[in-house]
């Protein structure tokens, strides 16, 4: 089966953003984004999607933080979809609930075509995580899910320490795109009764 891979470069006069990807990947990972932060949700979204994934951006992080990652965000979901390709054979679903020590994370995806994307997550109990602005973990999602036009659910049920809370569900998003992006080979075409997406 030929492998399923994408790469995208961004550059504006904010960011300057390179992403390649492998969906048929081991979760080999290769991050530098200039925020550690950032960089560790990746390498655990690429570890537990099995998606392989190389990223270098960097941007105008002496202002906030804001630019680079909605612009990551874009540039990975766009390679997402470019590697997915006509999407013929795909599992297109894809669910987890994923328990992340006393915090607990569940995520739902629909590959459909169609942006939307539902983000529920009250719990943080500050608005930063050390240096991290943790309202740009919605940013993040908001971007992502727009750019690979998928529907996408979010729902943080609970928790108590914002960097579990915040690996919790860059986890159940890995798992969740795992499953959504998995061939079957029952599905001889498009997983869809209108035979596009």
């Amino acid at each position: 089966m030929k492998q399923r891979k994408a790469s995208r470069h961004r550059k504006t006069t904010e960011t300057d953003i390179n992403v390649a990807l492998n969906l048929d990947g081991q979760g080999k990972y290769d991050i530098k984004t200039t925020i550690p932060f950032l960089d560790h949700m990746l390498e655990l979204f690429s570890k537990h999607s099995l998606i392989d994934l190389k990223i270098r951006a960097k941007g105008d992080t002496h202002i906030d933080d804001h630019h680079l990652v909605e612009d990551l965000a874009i540039t990975l979901g766009l390679a997402i979809n470019d590697a997915l390709g006509d999407k013929k054979g795909i599992q297109r679903y894809g669910f987890f609930l994923l328990p992340m020590d006393e915090s607990l994370s569940y995520v739902a995806i629909d590959l459909s075509g169609r942006a939307w994307i539902d983000y529920d997550a009250p719990g943080f109990k500050k608005d930063y995580w050390k240096t991290f602005d943790l309202d740009l973990v919605e940013d993040f999602f908001q971007a992502i899910g727009s750019a690979c036009r998928m529907n996408l659910h979010i729902k943080l049920l609970k928790g108590r320490n914002n960097h579990h809370m915040a690996e919790g569900m860059f986890k159940a998003f890995a798992k969740a795109l795992s499953m959504a992006v998995a061939k079957d080979q029952r599905y001889k075409g498009m997983p869809s009764t209108k035979g596009s997406l």
